[in-house]
């Protein structure tokens, strides 16, 4: 029975995207490392909870398979910000958050007042 676990999560890995924008922080990768760690012995790894496993798996396949966008479908592709998602992937690469990490405090918060939804005046009258 383990065998078909590590097979079932083997699959889910080979599936799983990996974002090549994220590194160190990619959530396909993270799921690799930590389905290497749990079957360190491949099939022969002998496992002490079988329904947590079995549970962690379908809730990973359900994530994978986006069973609750399709459950709960959004009437609109928007966000807070009005962001698109392309540039939510690109505002959230690892590069883009070094860059960040490395401007200068009052550029980001330039930044943070040009994607708020008020403007700065507001905030000295409230």
């Amino acid at each position: 029975m383990a065998a078909s676990r590590y097979r079932r999560f083997l699959k889910l890995c080979e599936e799983w995207p990996v974002d090549e924008t994220k590194r160190g922080r990619d959530l396909g990768a993270y799921l690799r490392q930590r389905v290497a760690q749990a079957f360190r012995e491949g099939e022969n790894t002998q496992v002490a909870e079988p329904e947590a496993c079995d549970q962690m798996y379908e809730s990973l396949a359900r994530l994978h398979s986006n069973y609750y966008k399709h459950k709960y479908p959004r009437p609109r592709d928007t966000s807070f910000s009005g962001l698109s998602l392309e540039e939510y992937k690109l505002i959230l690469s690892t590069d883009t958050l070094e860059e960040f990490k490395e401007m200068d405090k009052s550029m980001w918060k330039k930044l943070q007042e040009k994607f708020s939804s008020k403007g700065p005046e507001e905030d000295h009258k409230a």
